[in-house]
């Protein structure tokens, strides 16, 4: 299970101006931001792509012109020297995703800042439900008599009973029962703020990965502002 919330997307001015520094060709630049609603296009000039879905990115949308989105794809393509630009488009989000996604996310750790909800200091914050982890997977009863989704909920059990003893005694050994017993199937939420290069490597990288959550990764990131920048090999 992976969900990704608060998505902001900015920084494209800045990352144009730079792309351009090395030829000096600003005057070349064509984007701009949409001046009218959404839904419509905008008369800008040179405001060629208008018409993204936008809204929950910002009140002011910003419109990649044809010669920019050019230049953009060409150094793209040329590799990773070549496309600094990307580096400046700035991603800001929250993901809720279990403990074994994150380990494997953790690798994409350049240009990339996490702020996570703390196991040490609120794993006794709130009872453990089954909605905590991701265990979709699990087995019921259904292959060859196997119920792990049963001993699961044992799992769930035991750490609730060592939450209850550790809130009326206070004694860390208690604690200790929940940190060691946790399962990495736990739904953990992290702010996370990264670019467009840490977005290409992972998706190119992850695609096909036998997870769940990378494909879920990877159908948020299609949804993004000219997400071709991201996907397209």
């Amino acid at each position: 299970m992976i969900k990704v919330e608060n998505t902001e997307v900015y920084g494209w001015e800045t990352a144009i101006r730079g792309m351009r520094n090395p030829m000096n060709s600003w005057e070349k630049s064509d984007s701009c931001y949409c001046k009218e609603p959404i839904t419509t296009k905008c008369n800008n000039l040179g405001c060629s792509h208008c018409g993204w879905a936008w809204s929950d990115l910002g009140k002011n949308p910003f419109c990649i012109g044809d010669n920019d989105m050019a230049l953009m794809q060409k150094l793209v393509k040329a590799g990773t020297d070549h496309r600094k630009f990307m580096r400046m488009i700035t991603v800001s989000c929250d993901i809720i995703a279990p403990l074994y996604w994150w380990k494997q996310f953790d690798t994409y750790k350049v240009g990339t800042v996490t702020d996570s909800c703390s196991t040490m200091h609120k794993i006794a914050e709130q009872e453990f439900t089954l909605d905590d982890f991701s265990c979709e997977h699990l087995f019921n009863g259904a292959e060859e008599g196997t119920e792990f989704l049963k001993d699961f909920m044992y799992t769930i059990k035991a750490l609730n009973k060592a939450r209850e003893t550790y809130l009326e005694t206070k004694k860390n050994i208690y604690w200790w029962q929940m940190i060691q017993l946790l399962p990495s199937s736990y739904n953990q939420r992290r702010t996370v703020v990264l670019n467009y290069e840490v977005l290409r490597n992972a998706c190119q990288a992850r695609k096909h990965h036998k997870l769940d959550e990378w494909f879920g990764f990877y159908k948020w990131a299609e949804s993004l502002p000219y997400s071709e920048l991201i996907l397209e090999v």
